[in-house]
């Protein structure tokens, strides 16, 4: 990480409060401090206690970055804190890469970097870098972070993720969330074919707790059964990323696939078993309860 780059962090969530611990830990070692910035203060506790300083309000927190890092829901969220005498464009009088972590529409951040650029002079550059892993990558600093971007900005904004994972450009702005719909794909295809598969060989009698580990060790393996493998022996689906979220995710997903003139036979069954999830009522699930699902369907 660059030691010269003044970092700025929105958003203290489930994912975004680990990202920012690690951050504020590799700011601290440069002898800076990263400044944070969230609806509420008490978000802010575990970065404040890594080294983190306090932002009273977005414009603040711009006025002492270089690079404000967001990680935020969807793009709605980011205009949020945009707009206003305490928003982040209200503190921005130098150069500013302001990178959105969200997923979100490929075409919809596009337009938004080409509006900020014209609003305010060419002074804030817009990146687009999503992040996959999980609240478990988030918190083991090993999440995969897709960028996309100007060149400079982009390198500004991979070099202050660095200490939260892989952050790696891919091109200009918007191939980060043209990255995230393919990993969205392959994420939730995988799985609903883990629980459709572990479903039915359940209901034939065997034991998930000796088949997961065994379907693990061959080409059936994937970073997903290892993380959520132990979630479908115990028929648990407490969220850690909630079903409802994938909708979102797919939506965009088919928007890449539109614009790159494909057929999507995967991905349209994959977003109907979450679509008929989410109508079910079990949205709030995890996305491994595809499996609760199942059953009960």
């Amino acid at each position: 990480m660059s030691t010269d780059q003044r970092i700025g962090f929105i958003g203290l969530g489930a994912m975004g409060s680990p990202m920012a611990v690690h951050i504020a830990r590799a700011q601290a070692a440069t002898g800076r401090a990263l400044h944070v910035h969230a609806r509420r203060h008490a978000s802010a506790e575990e970065s404040l206690a890594a080294g983190a300083e306090w932002a009273p309000t977005p414009a603040d927190l711009a006025r002492v970055s270089d690079v404000v890092l967001t990680v935020l829901p969807d793009l709605p969220e980011l205009e949020q804190v945009l707009d206003g005498e305490t928003g982040l464009l209200a503190g921005t009088d130098h150069p500013l890469a302001l990178v959105a972590c969200s997923t979100s529409s490929p075409a919809g951040v596009r337009d938004l970097g080409a509006r900020l650029a014209e609003r305010t002079g060419g002074l804030v550059s817009l990146v687009d870098a999503p992040i996959s892993g999980g609240v478990e990558g988030a918190r083991e600093g090993s999440l995969s972070i897709f960028v996309g971007g100007d060149h400079d900005p982009a390198q500004a904004a991979a070099a202050a993720l660095a200490p939260c994972g892989s952050a790696v450009h891919l091109g200009p702005l918007g191939s980060g969330q043209v990255a995230k719909a393919a990993n969205q794909l392959i994420v939730a295809a995988t799985t609903a074919a883990l629980a459709e598969a572990l479903v039915a060989a359940e209901r034939a009698g065997l034991d998930l707790a000796a088949l997961v580990p065994i379907l693990a060790g061959g080409y059936a393996g994937s970073r997903l059964l290892e993380v959520k493998g132990q979630r479908f022996v115990d028929h648990d689906h407490s969220p850690a990323s909630p079903a409802s979220f994938m909708i979102k995710d797919l939506r965009y997903a088919h928007e890449v696939a539109r614009a790159s003139g494909i057929p999507s036979p995967v991905l349209d069954a994959a977003a109907g078993v979450y679509d008929a999830m989410v109508a079910a009522g079990l949205g709030d699930l995890d996305s491994s309860g595809v499996q609760a699902y199942l059953e009960r369907a």
